[in-house]
């Protein structure tokens, strides 16, 4: 079998067969497709899984480019719950919190250059809209993903400039299509044909991206089941555009949030290209000058992610095609970034060796994750014993082995029996009331859909560290 281009560092290294070959492109048909008609089926996914497994097999795409501040992160929880006394305190002072490390912020941002220099970022600031994490991202250059007007105003009130806004929703309230138009927002999406006239009403003078949808089937998070057109839906959407005389400038697509078949990445980009091709040469459209690539982007899949995403762009999009590339990650900046703590308010045994442990957070609260994102958070053992065991990073375990004999489920606050964390989790210690446990790695969709169910308050603190790096 002939040999796959390798890119590194967004260089292409000699090979004896293309991407190009490797699809079996065939322009000469693409040519003969009608405007009513889909666009020819001449993708290979043999062979693109042919490549897909290579990427998956090299050792080196899958190492994390910096790791976590371990000793500024026990300080600040360390300091924290040494602060609290359980006994005297305020209702609510033993409340769980956040600690977020800016520096790792940082180091996602470079390493974001680092792999895909051509793609301007835009944050979804669905994912977590921490003012403090959206001045900090700001400040590096990071733009901004909103899907209504509250996101929007959020990022304007922090004194950010419209400009840098992308109006990412494309079903959008009128009255927020208005708000977006009187405050300077151009930039806002579509999938349908209402929302087009909408749009015509509202806001005709919008920078228009028609979103496409992709196969997002593997995806934590599917998104093309709600939104994104067909392939065979474009035709008429680019001649209403054409009819309305609305202003399109690009197209977009989200392979899904925590996507991990970047093979649908690839096709995105190839079905974005047929787009990008007929809008002006079947319907007259004046260029089409950005490609957004979404969202779905996650650090320990990112290396992996990107190299296919550089391998798609050098082949449908390469540099100085006149085409500026955007892209809308949220957990890929959040995720690992910020890190739960967490209070044990009650214990209830079961039997010797297994047990009941209830925290003052959960699934209603910033664990929401575990419901809405289908994250399994890991649980750790923070506090214990008069003793801070943040260091020990195999305090627990979701199997039994013999070092961990203690069995837990672990719930909530709330009275609904729906608020549980997990219902089987393996401890090195037996944990008692009073004792903390932490969650690393959950700044992702988790304190914003935190809800005051059951009148637990979960808009928690916040302790930023590393800020002045």
């Amino acid at each position: 079998m002939a040999t796959i281009a390798t890119f590194i560092n967004n260089e292409v290294c000699s090979s004896t067969t293309t991407l190009t070959e490797l699809t079996n492109v065939n322009s000469a048909q693409n040519e003969q497709n009608s405007i009513d008609s889909k666009p020819v089926a001449i993708f290979n996914d043999d062979k693109l899984s042919v490549l897909l497994e290579d990427i998956k097999k090299d050792q080196s795409l899958t190492v994390s480019p910096h790791a976590s501040d371990h000793e500024q992160i026990s300080n600040a929880l360390k300091a924290h719950i040494q602060s609290i006394n359980n006994d005297t305190c305020a209702p609510g002072e033993e409340n769980s919190f956040f600690v977020c490390d800016i520096n790792e912020v940082r180091n996602l941002y470079k390493n974001w250059c680092d792999e895909l220099p051509r793609v301007q970022p835009h944050y979804a600031v669905k994912c977590n809209p921490q003012p403090e994490l959206i001045k900090i991202l700001a400040s590096f250059g990071v733009n901004f993903d909103c899907a209504s007007k509250m996101e929007i105003d959020t990022i304007l009130k922090l004194g950010i400039s419209p400009d840098r806004i992308v109006f990412a929703n494309p079903c959008k309230v009128g009255s927020h299509i208005r708000f977006a138009q009187q405050n300077g927002v151009e930039m806002t999406m579509f999938d349908n044909v209402e929302e087009l006239h909408k749009i015509k009403k509202f806001h005709p003078n919008a920078k228009l991206f028609l979103r496409i949808a992709t196969d997002d089937s593997t995806a934590q998070c599917r998104l093309s089941t709600k939104f994104g057109t067909h392939l065979s839906a474009v035709p008429e959407l680019l001649q209403t555009i054409k009819d309305l005389q609305l202003n399109l400038v690009g197209i977009s697509f989200h392979v899904g949030s925590g996507a991990s078949d970047f093979g649908s990445l690839y096709k995105a980009v190839r079905d974005s290209r047929w787009v990008f091709d007929i809008a002006t040469n079947q319907y007259g459209l004046p260029p089409l000058k950005t490609l957004d690539v979404g969202g779905g982007f996650q650090l320990a899949s990112f290396k992996e992610s990107s190299k296919i995403l550089r391998l798609s762009l050098e082949e449908f999009f390469p540099e100085n095609c006149g085409v500026n590339i955007i892209a809308e990650p949220g957990r890929y900046f959040a995720e690992t970034a910020l890190t739960l703590a967490t209070h044990i308010i009650a214990k209830r045994k079961v039997n010797d060796d297994e047990a009941m442990i209830y925290i003052n957070d959960g699934v209603y609260g910033n664990l929401n994750c575990i419901l809405f994102d289908h994250q399994e958070p890991t649980p750790r053992i923070l506090y214990h014993n008069d003793q801070f065991h943040y260091d020990d990073f195999q305090s627990t375990s979701p199997v039994s082995t013999p070092n961990h004999p203690y069995k837990v489920s672990i719930w909530g606050p709330t009275c609904d029996g729906l608020d549980c964390i997990t219902k089987e989790y393996y401890m090195n210690r037996d944990l008692v009331v009073g004792d903390w446990l932490y969650f690393p790695n959950l700044g992702a969709y988790t304190s914003s859909a935190a809800t005051p169910f059951n009148g637990f308050d979960q808009h928690v603190d916040t302790i930023f560290i590393n800020q002045d790096l």
